[in-house]
């Protein structure tokens, strides 16, 4: 595979380069400087978190251990990498750089992160990408709206180079999918099916994208459960895990349910969330309006729950009374790429703006109109939320909930199904079913 990186990375760089030109036009600036960032200290410790490599930096280069480290870069010249390679012998110290990428780059090693400063250019003339713990003088974060906003907005277009990148996330992550489900059907724990997991994907929990969600039973119905119970329950009904896995700093974002034979009722119930899900990622097509298909989820979900005897009223008065949202209460999902949730999701234009969400809607995270090279997950859901359904159960629509039915499904928790999904020129292509296919069962 990394021959294939190899002969897709020059294009690639070319089109980061490109961008960074026009947005340093528009922003006035001569260079662009980008940090990776620095380890975050412990409140009142001497320990740190772990380190995560920023988004900018990392879109120039498949580097994501190098804290320290530069990238600046002038239009009409070679980037340059500024890499710190610290005397340590507490840590690992970072291997010098090497690989498909690095012929592309003047590189510098220092031993001190202070002595980037003299490698940089100047500090005025400079947008300046930088969080504010990086720690080097005269190099604060200084970038205009116009250089982010630009910059923003272009990153929701995935290159070749980057495609190719989180098809190797999704396929580890459908591994690691593959691996938890046997674990369920086998009685784990939470924590249990969490190890095998990362055994699976081959990363450990700091590596990984996002903390992974491991319920059982109605931890289902909490959204972003990451508690890891060490004992399985009895019996153990129904599984929801929504992990990813990272390749080079991109990321898939997958998520699954599952019911035991015993949970017949409720596997009726994830196989008509699943037809809608597939249905609603095939429409991930040029000029589709994102919050258009989020609302559309809706319907479609509420005429699920109209079916399986949930509720009484039409899909339409379901939606329009809010009753969708109790057992739907999250968006249909989000850009993806260098960051599980990618930026600009509800950017008008490469200048700014901002486009809404639909009215009652306040938690869908984009809502910009699809284009070719973009990639969102589609990630409906169904749940039994006890504090959502006690509210629901206090307003007039009450009577038109089947609630001996809903309580009835409440040890399940919930249903989630995620893929993520490429839009094109023609077809979408869907990342994670294709990872899923090529990893045996």
């Amino acid at each position: 595979m990394s021959s294939a990186l190899a002969a897709l990375y020059p294009q690639h760089l070319a089109t980061v380069r490109e961008r960074t030109d026009k947005a340093l036009a528009l922003g006035g600036f001569d260079h662009l400087v980008v940090a990776a960032g620095r380890p975050i200290v412990r409140f009142l410790d001497d320990n740190y978190y772990p380190f995560a490599v920023s988004p900018h930096f990392k879109h120039w280069l498949p580097l994501i251990d190098a804290p320290g480290s530069w990238i600046a870069y002038t239009p009409g010249k070679k980037p340059k990498l500024v890499f710190l390679q610290p005397r340590d012998y507490w840590h690992v110290v970072p291997e010098a750089p090497s690989g498909y990428w690095v012929e592309h780059f003047d590189i510098v090693v220092i031993r001190e992160p202070a002595e980037a400063a003299a490698h940089l250019p100047d500090a005025t003339r400079s947008a300046i990408i930088a969080d504010d713990n990086v720690r080097l003088d005269g190099f604060a974060p200084s970038a205009t709206a116009a250089v982010m906003d630009y910059l923003h907005f272009h990153r929701a277009f995935k290159t070749p180079y980057e495609l190719a990148l989180m098809r190797i996330a999704s396929e580890r992550g459908a591994r690691g999918h593959r691996a938890a489900e046997a674990a369920f059907r086998a009685g784990k724990s939470e924590l249990g099916i969490h190890m095998d997991y990362l055994g699976a994907v081959g990363q450990i929990d700091a590596e990984l994208p996002y903390a992974s969600i491991v319920g059982l039973n109605q931890h289902g119905s909490v959204l972003h459960y990451t508690n890891f119970d060490r004992e399985p329950p009895r019996p153990s009904l129904s599984f929801l895990i929504d992990a990813g896995a990272g390749a080079s700093g991109y990321a898939s974002d997958i998520t699954r349910t599952y019911a035991s034979p015993q949970a017949q009722e409720f596997q009726a119930l994830i196989d008509s969330v699943e037809a809608a899900q597939q249905s609603f990622c095939a429409q991930v097509k040029a000029g589709l309006d994102y919050a258009r298909l989020h609302v559309h989820a809706h319907h479609v979900l509420a005429e699920v729950l109209r079916e399986h005897g949930f509720i009484r009223m039409s899909a339409e008065s379901a939606v329009a009374s809010g009753v969708s949202a109790v057992f739907f209460p999250h968006g249909l999902g989000h850009g993806i790429g260098m960051q599980v949730h990618e930026v600009a999701g509800f950017q008008e234009s490469e200048i700014g703006g901002f486009i809404k969400r639909p009215d009652g809607h306040p938690y869908l995270r984009l809502t910009r109109t699809l284009a070719p090279g973009m990639v969102v997950t589609i990630e409906p859901g169904i749940y039994f939320i006890d504090m959502l359904l006690a509210e629901l159960k206090e307003k007039p629509e009450a009577k038109d909930i089947d609630w001996a039915r809903v309580d009835a499904f409440r040890k399940y928790g919930g249903i989630r199904i995620e893929d993520d999904v490429v839009c094109t020129a023609g077809e979408p292509e869907n990342l994670t079913r294709d990872a899923f296919g090529q990893v045996a069962a």
